[in-house]
């Protein structure tokens, strides 16, 4: 009996005979590749010496390495520590507020017997297409709703996402079976409960992905910081590091104006740039795997099935 007959249709269909199968191994490889490998080439330069860089340019194989970068970036460690904190904050908080709202919004536009589901759908759709503009956006932001040097600033405009609504109303529709929901409401459970012990637990895979992606939002947050923060204890780790890469590059870019003083400075430009990116992603980095077997899932949203 050949091996087709053993398969179901589902499995024959998706199965690879062994050359395709090879090579569709080396093609996902070369990509995971071409993923992995800047991010420990960045990670190689911020542990390099300013002075190979000097001499042989960036390398896989630098001939000193150094933590030098590293400790020109935390003589500040209290600014660097608050910035994180800040940044934690923002992205635990935000990632909550912003699952609570956009799977509530999303949930009451799947619902068939929703009188105004159809006109709700569109004013969600609406600012996916057109938005206020920038200068309206800031003085509701500081004049109307007074958030000027408050954290609600970096967390409340991204909270709720017209994409993030539609993803999830496209998996409450097609996921969730209504029998569930209509032997719930005959043993008496009201909508909250319906919603809390029942929808949210079954929506893990999509809550997880959505959230993914609003912790990364959030994490690199720094556009918002530089139009509403101005308090130096209130600014996130992302604007931080910006203004500190942006200092850096004033000064070596002006450094003949500094005459004498200049040739006294001596700073490892090009490995702290590095270092400031690894202190940036790394804790995103690490944090994914812990997301990955949901995001998977949740990649499969309103798919068909074979």
């Amino acid at each position: 009996m050949s091996i087709f007959r053993k398969l179901s249709n589902v499995e024959r269909n998706n199965y690879l005979q062994p050359p395709a199968s090879v090579l569709a191994h080396l093609l996902f490889l070369l990509l995971g590749l071409l993923c992995v490998i800047p991010f420990i080439f960045v990670i190689i330069i911020s542990f390099s010496s300013p002075a190979s860089i000097q001499e042989v340019g960036y390398s896989f194989f630098p001939t000193a390495f150094s933590l030098e970068a590293y400790r020109y970036v935390f003589e500040a460690k209290d600014v660097i520590f608050r910035a994180y904190g800040v940044s934690i904050f923002i992205t635990i908080t935000g990632t909550a507020l912003g699952l609570l709202l956009n799977s509530s919004i999303a949930y009451a536009l799947s619902r068939p017997n929703f009188r105004y589901q159809k006109f709700f759908t569109l004013v969600v759709l609406i600012p996916m297409l057109f938005n206020g503009g920038l200068i309206s956006f800031y003085l509701i932001m500081t004049k109307f709703l007074h958030l000027k040097d408050s954290l609600l600033a970096l967390i409340l405009p991204s909270a709720v996402s017209s994409f993030y609504i539609m993803v999830l109303r496209t998996f409450f529709k097609t996921t969730i079976p209504e029998s569930i929901i209509d032997s719930a409401r005959i043993d008496g459970a009201g909508q909250f409960h319906i919603f809390f012990k029942m929808i949210l637990p079954i929506s893990l895979p999509a809550l997880a992905t959505i959230g993914l992606f609003l912790t990364f939002g959030y994490w690199n947050e720094w556009f918002n910081a530089l139009l509403f923060i101005e308090q130096p204890t209130k600014v996130p780790l992302q604007a931080l590091l910006m203004r500190i890469e942006q200092n850096l590059s004033f000064i070596t870019d002006n450094m003949s104006m500094l005459g004498g003083y200049g040739k006294t400075i001596n700073l490892p430009s090009e490995t702290m740039k590095m270092a400031i990116v690894v202190l940036v992603a790394m804790p995103i980095a690490c944090a994914y795997p812990f997301f990955q077997r949901y995001f998977i899932s949740g990649l499969t949203i309103g798919s068909i099935k074979g």
